[in-house]
């Protein structure tokens, strides 16, 4: 597998470098925030060799690759620009709902300590195993050692948030790294231990246990980079690289220890005392609720405001009872897949699910989701339902991880304790049984034919959108248009404000900026019409939207009114592109010399 192809071509399929505002990745998943998704084409990236799907979610793009996901990362941000966005781009972010920019801001924080936090849940996992069948005891040596690896990152897990922390929130990471380590200075921790008293220019410090927490580390470096902006903005050049780390660390470790903190550790205890207070209500639905709806909180990336949570529970409670249902959930997709796997005939078909039933097994179910359960709906169903009872099982019987881990069968150290041998059980029968009904309620080996085998080649006709001059698509000025990356077409610079129909078909979608149009032709083709260049950036100012989402069209119908003029003022390119997204099934372009005329095309 060609990473760097790989990577250059889904670059190419999110429109290009100038649209990626943020690039990073998690265990399986390029997540990129752009500047325009009305530029991405979603179905070719899906078509590329190495990629399961994509997902629009949480106000992102995800493309979901696999295990490989680092190496095909890897090798995109060294073959452009995009390492230094993270810190160089200020591009006015899209507005997201609450919802959407707290999964974000959880996603970019927790997302690139998953390795290391894996890792070292492992190694916890291993010396409650070796202690408990004696090979080791608490006091020798080599347990210490071992403890070490094990419980550094999580008890410096504070200085590491915030790090990441500071990435998301664009602010200064060893000023932030600085701030989360004040937490858990050694005379701080000493006082709270001891219960000396504290006060800062006579007003009392309020301590708090602050090692392995979560909240108080990502809140104080949130209201830091506000600060810190703040501080530059209003110190002279000659002495800002000076006096920004003194005035934010003179401010805000102080404000952190006295007011920040202490309220994120109430906030904390509040959340943990919630989650008790639900699973202690009922913990068998606790667990099924889990184990049912696990896979389907990841599709949409809504699984990562969980994880804070055990987190949280696990530096309250020092166990966590939200891990096994997720154990359960990711055994029964794994199942599902195995037994597409005994069924199929379709070679291609059985080397995708053995491939996924394997990376399943080590708590990577994105192959398996997106790749076959999903796709025939029922062996998805049989999987959650499956995984909702073991779930339930396993909350019965009080089973609980002491640590965060991937749900992989290596993470078994970290259940062992209570309820430990019943997890391992449900484990293995939930994916059984999920194998089980699946092969014979769930799948139907049948081979469906490649959907681009039933086109039918046949010219088309495309009118142009408005009245003006057409020029051709590489004199646009907008490199990711003009050098064909979206697809074939044509541009016009219009006279007026109104922008017609290339095409009968119907409404795909309105863009919610209104500056862009998606149709649908009645022959199969795929248009795109874009009003203006970076007019993303007006999110819907100067233009009316005419069409909705769904709306059956003709040629010449009318779809949006813009005020041209008063793009022009504004200092934006009013060019209209009319692109064919699916050009690759496109034999040919040709474009009429004047406005009234056609563009023939032959579908392949």
């Amino acid at each position: 597998m060609d990473n760097k192809k790989i990577s250059a071509s889904i670059l190419k399929g999110v429109g290009g470098e100038a649209n990626v505002d943020n690039v990073y990745h998690c265990a399986t998943r390029l997540r990129f925030t752009l500047k325009d998704e009305s530029l991405a084409n979603k179905e070719d990236i899906e078509a590329l060799e190495g990629v399961i799907t994509v997902v629009e979610s949480g106000g992102m793009f995800q493309v979901v690759i696999g295990n490989n996901v680092n190496n095909v990362y890897a090798a995109m941000v060294s073959n452009s620009k995009l390492e230094d966005a993270d810190q160089q781009n200020n591009t006015p972010k899209k507005k997201q709902g609450l919802l959407n920019s707290f999964l974000d801001m959880i996603a970019g924080v927790f997302a690139p300590t998953l390795g290391v936090l894996a890792g070292s849940g492992l190694i916890k996992g291993v010396l409650v195993l070796l202690t408990s069948l004696g090979v080791l005891t608490d006091k020798s040596g080599t347990y210490v050692v071992l403890n070490t690896a094990a419980d550094t990152f999580f008890y410096f897990l504070p200085v590491f948030l915030a790090y990441t922390a500071a990435k998301k929130f664009k602010t200064d990471p060893f000023i932030a790294m600085t701030l989360g380590a004040s937490l858990i200075y050694p005379t701080i921790v000493a006082a709270y231990t001891n219960k000396i008293n504290l006060d800062f220019v006579g007003i009392p410090v309020i301590l708090a246990k602050y090692t392995s927490t979560v909240i108080p580390a990502i809140l104080a470096v949130w209201v830091l980079s506000y600060l810190e902006r703040f501080i530059r903005k209003h110190l002279h050049e000659s002495v800002v690289n000076l006096l920004t780390p003194f005035f934010s660390l003179i401010i805000m470790v102080p404000l952190t220890l006295m007011v920040v903190g202490p309220i994120a550790d109430y906030a904390s205890q509040l959340i943990a005392g919630g989650y008790s207070a639900i699973y202690n209500f009922s913990p068998i639905l606790s667990g099924a609720a889990i184990g049912g709806l696990w896979q389907v909180l990841v599709i949409f990336g809504l699984h990562w405001g969980l994880v804070p949570v055990m987190t949280n529970n696990i530096s309250f409670y020092g166990r966590d009872t939200l891990g096994p249902g997720c154990m359960t959930a990711v055994a029964a997709q794994a199942g599902a897949v195995f037994a597409v796997f005994l069924k199929t005939k379709d070679t291609k078909l059985k080397s995708l699910s053995l491939s996924s039933f394997i990376s399943a097994l080590f708590g990577i179910t994105e192959p398996a989701v997106y790749g076959i359960t999903l796709k025939y709906k029922k062996p998805f169903i049989i999987a959650c339902v499956t995984g909702a009872v073991f779930g339930g099982i396993t909350g019965a019987v009080g089973s609980a991880a002491v640590s965060v881990a991937t749900r992989s069968v290596l993470s078994f150290p970290i259940y062992i304790g209570k309820g430990f041998a019943w997890l391992v059980a449900c484990y293995f029968l939930s994916m059984i049984t999920s194998c089980v009904l699946t092969y014979l309620f769930g799948y139907k080996d049948e081979i469906v034919a490649d959907v681009n085998d039933k086109i039918e080649k046949k010219p088309i006709e495309l009118r142009s959108p408005a009245k003006g001059k057409i020029i051709d698509l590489m004199n646009v000025n907008d490199a990711t248009f003009a050098s064909g990356a979206l697809g074939d077409g044509f541009a016009v610079e219009p006279t007026e404000g109104n922008v017609y129909s290339p095409i009968d078909g119907e409404v795909m979608s309105v863009f919610p900026t209104k500056h862009a149009i998606g149709i649908t032709g009645s022959n199969g083709a795929e248009i795109l019409v874009h009003i203006g260049i970076d007019t993303v950036d007006l999110n819907g100012k100067y233009f009316e939207s005419k069409v909705q989402d769904g709306q059956n069209i003709r040629a010449g119908d009318l779809l949006t009114v813009f005020d041209l003029e008063a793009l022009k003022k504004d200092g934006y390119d009013p060019t209209i592109m009319v692109i064919v997204t699916n050009s690759n099934r496109v034999s040919d372009i040709t474009i009429s010399n004047d406005n009234e005329g056609a563009i023939k095309e032959d579908l392949k």
